[in-house]
């Protein structure tokens, strides 16, 4: 199994400490790079790689080590922070040592702190470690250095860390897997959680959770079904009755007062010369929060400060393909976005969801939700925008366990739909409540209240609303 060790260093690593890093194993060791040079290898005598070490990222983002690793995994200070992160290879207990040894030396040299702080090696780091006559497994040429099983159906990844999020290596794999037509499938312990970001890619693609239990052996951590290896792959395990098994362990929920305000929203725009992206993801975030994103990036952890600039000019430079990013927010209020940008025969649009997080006696904003329409409609192109709030984490993360489905509590038309419905039909609905009507007379949107967010009947009322607007 893969171990990730990282050091969160307070000073900017340079060529000679990364040097007494990559001297962790003595000079005998041999040193390549892959991924166009972003990933430095540490091997063996046949070229093997005993540790893959990342690129160091800087985090100019308060909060960020803190909310995947947990509270204290952050250097002391007010200052940015490096993240470093080295993957030990699978079946070599040397190599965790390595890794270990190497994270230690960068952080004696530069300050900071090592991830886990009680991985092996970090403790006499001094010292070379002693990986005379060790050689790693041969690694299949298709396999990226992430990737703990390569199968002609799966890229497994084996993972223990508090939270699993969407580094940019976990990022790379999920993409080659695709393109490779398998399925990344990623295994971890009952206590482990995804992040939210790679709970939603994971859902979007034929990507699967695998929970490894020992009461139940294992199971999907997303699903509760209960899993089997065949054919190189996790697979559900269908009983005699056709019928797959949810596993006793996902079941075990309790009822939280914490929850979670999921707001989805598409805009359009012209492809303008000056167009500016991400102005419609800040009016909803200070909308609801008071402010804007604290930072942003193309994977976990967001290491960038917010900068609307600085993500419309990553996607003009990666079009016409579409780009994928995400923001983050400030340590008391969680919240996380996903946005996707890409183009179209006539413009340009933007795919935006949302997450706020709120604890026990916490009130979720609702009521400020039918002015942010408004401004959507107005300012920011609006297609659609369906809200929705569901019993689950503060923390934004999710758990191997049962979570109940968010329930819809407003749905926003802009002016485009709204012609395509026909707006007598678009105004006058058979719901209890009349819509507000958004944006100028000539070219109104519409506001439609579903409910609290507590009740099912939020779902019945969104469908009614939809066949209405269809004219089914």
């Amino acid at each position: 199994m893969t171990k990730d060790v990282i050091a969160l260093t307070e000073r900017m690593p340079d060529a000679t400490s990364v040097l007494a890093g990559l001297l962790a194993g003595g000079p005998d060791l041999r040193v390549e790079t892959t991924g166009e040079g972003a990933v430095i290898q540490l091997c063996d005598a046949e070229g093997r790689p005993l540790v893959s070490i990342e690129a160091p990222l800087m985090l100019q983002v308060p909060g960020e080590a803190d909310r995947l690793l947990g509270p204290g995994a952050a250097p002391a200070g007010d200052g940015p922070a490096w993240w470093i992160e080295a993957r030990a290879t699978t079946g070599v207990p040397e190599a965790e040592r390595l890794a270990g040894a190497f994270a230690a030396r960068l952080t004696m040299l530069l300050g900071g702190r090592v991830w886990p702080p009680d991985a092996p090696g970090t403790t006499g780091a001094a010292r070379p470690v002693d990986v005379s006559g060790i050689t790693a497994v041969p690694v299949p040429a298709a396999a990226q250095p992430a990737v703990d099983m390569l199968t002609d159906q799966a890229a497994i990844v084996l993972q223990d860390r508090p939270v699993v999020p969407m580094t940019s290596w976990l990022s790379e794999v999920l993409r080659a897997t695709v393109e490779s037509d398998r399925a990344l499938q990623i295994v971890t312990p009952p206590h482990c959680r995804l992040s939210l970001a790679t709970r939603q890619l994971l859902q979007s693609t034929p990507s699967r959770w695998v929970v490894q239990d020992e009461r139940c052996g294992y199971y999907d951590g997303l699903t509760g079904a209960v899993l089997r290896w065949q054919d190189g792959a996790f697979v559900p395990d269908r009983g005699e009755d056709g019928e797959t098994p949810v596993a006793d362990a996902f079941a075990e929920t309790a009822r939280t007062e914490e929850r979670q305000l999921v707001v989805s929203f598409r805009t359009h725009h012209r492809p303008e010369a000056d167009l500016v992206l991400g102005g419609a993801l800040e009016a909803a975030w200070r909308a609801l929060t008071g402010g804007p994103p604290a930072g942003w990036g193309t994977a976990e952890p967001a290491g960038l400060a917010w900068s609307r600039r600085q993500l419309t000019d990553l996607a003009y430079r990666r079009a016409p393909e579409p780009t994928w990013t995400m923001a983050v927010g400030t340590p008391d209020r969680p919240a996380l976005a996903t946005l996707r940008v890409e183009r179209t025969p006539d413009g340009v649009e933007e795919d935006i969801t949302l997450t706020l997080g709120y604890g026990p006696g916490e009130r979720p904003p609702l009521d400020a939700l039918p002015a942010l329409a408004g401004e959507l409609v107005t300012g920011y192109g609006l297609k659609t925008m369906v809200c929705q709030l569901r019993e689950a984490r503060r923390d934004l993360t999710a758990p191997p366990r049962f979570e109940r489905l968010p329930v819809p509590c407003a749905f926003a038309l802009g002016a485009e739909g709204v012609r395509e419905a026909g707006r007598d039909r678009a105004a006058r609905t058979p719901l209890p409540e009349a819509p507000l009507r958004l944006g100028p007379e000539s070219r109104p949107g519409f506001f439609y209240a579903l409910g609290d967010g507590e009740s099912d009947e939020g779902w019945g009322a969104l469908e009614t609303l939809i066949r209405h607007l269809r004219g089914a």
